[in-house]
């Protein structure tokens, strides 16, 4: 059961840098616990959190999420965090509601939103729901640049980025949570997925449903670009 993070269980004394008094507990630990202590700490010390991450919320977030032009987790020799890295962090702190979520993780115009909604719901969400929203963008062969560890960059498709979040153990320089195998998901209980790439009835109602908030935040920025 999920249950509310304790202030307890928060570390350090910037309040810019704990987790959301209301944020539930992700996987039985403090979402923030998902990204290791050593590179939550360079995060914190890099000039992009302290300079665009403060005081952003889930709404605001989106506005720093529209300007990525990058996928990756840390590079160089000092292992410096990518901007990408960052906001996945940020999610985690400030946990926007999860119909935001779904709202990046559809999003058809900006590719870096899709991707940083994929992989925060790969992080935190239920087998079955990782299942439900992320194999339709098997569909999406969209290029992404990719900054690996070198600093160097190269090509990656959506639908390979996907694919890696659901059968790699570490991607962007996180241990991802245990994801069963499709078929033992589909054989354990009610079928939470339809087919490959497809979405359930039920998620299909509930993505019809989403917070018209939400759809004209990413509408009005859209329509700025």
């Amino acid at each position: 059961a999920q249950v509310p993070v304790l202030a307890c269980a928060m570390w350090g004394k910037n309040s810019a840098n704990v987790t959301d008094t209301s944020a539930i507990s992700v996987h039985g630990t403090n979402p923030q616990n998902l990204v290791e202590k050593i590179l939550r700490s360079k995060i914190y010390n890099h000039a992009y959190w302290k300079e665009h991450c403060f005081g952003l919320t889930a709404e605001s977030l989106v506005d720093k999420a529209m300007e990525l032009d990058t996928v990756g987790g840390t590079f160089g020799g000092i292992r410096e965090p990518s901007h990408f890295i960052q906001l996945t962090l940020k999610m985690l702190q400030i946990q926007p509601e999860k119909e935001i979520v779904l709202e990046f993780i559809k999003n058809e115009d900006y590719k870096y939103v899709r991707a940083l909604g994929a992989f925060y719901l790969r992080l935190t969400g239920r087998p079955a729901e990782v299942f439900q929203y992320l194999e339709p963008l098997y569909n999406d062969y969209r290029k992404l640049r990719r900054r690996l560890a070198s600093g160097e960059y190269c090509l990656v498709h959506v639908d390979e980025l996907v694919d890696e979040l659901l059968r790699d153990e570490y991607v962007f320089d996180l241990a991802l949570p245990h994801l069963p195998k499709r078929h033992t998901l589909v054989a354990s209980g009610p079928r939470a997925v339809d087919g490959p790439g497809q979405i359930s009835e039920a998620s299909r109602r509930h993505l019809g449903d989403l917070s018209e908030t939400c759809r004209r935040s990413l509408g009005d920025i859209s329509a700025l670009r």
